[in-house]
């Protein structure tokens, strides 16, 4: 089996399992080895065909990072949560501020914010999301 043939064969295997999966890394790597069977039908030795490959990965890898970068509130933008209201259930440790409280129907970890302590039901707004903890206060400041 020819290089060119194994670079593509191995490249569309790459772009039909990130359409199922969709992560945009795989489609990446995907197109880096089609551009190794492009060089290798040129007729490249390996290791250029190589270079070609992990340079084109790398810098469409580069191009995700800084294009999902931006687009997780970076420049500017903010989660569409903030804003939001939360109703506080319990506190889980009232001497770190960390408190359980009732948002989307369900349960949430939330970072209490200011020195005012809310009873249960009370109304708390978000004020910022750090992975799956929402940092909430008593007032939309």
């Amino acid at each position: 089996m020819s290089a060119e043939l194994v670079w593509f064969l191995l490249g569309i295997a790459l772009v039909i399992v990130e359409l199922m999966t969709g992560t945009f890394y795989l489609l990446i790597l995907g197109i880096a080895a089609i551009a190794g069977a492009i060089v290798a039908y040129l007729g490249a030795p390996f290791w250029v065909q190589a270079m070609v490959v992990s340079i084109a990965a790398v810098v469409g890898v580069a191009v995700v990072k800084a294009r999902r970068k931006t687009l997780q509130g970076q420049g500017g933008t903010q989660p569409m949560d903030v804003g939001q209201t939360a109703t506080f259930e319990a506190w889980v440790s009232e001497a770190d501020r960390l408190a359980r409280v009732q948002y989307r129907g369900a349960t949430w970890e939330a970072l209490v914010e200011g020195a005012a302590a809310p009873v249960a039901g009370a109304v708390l707004y978000i004020t910022a999301m750090e992975g799956s903890r929402l940092r909430v206060s008593s007032g939309r400041g």
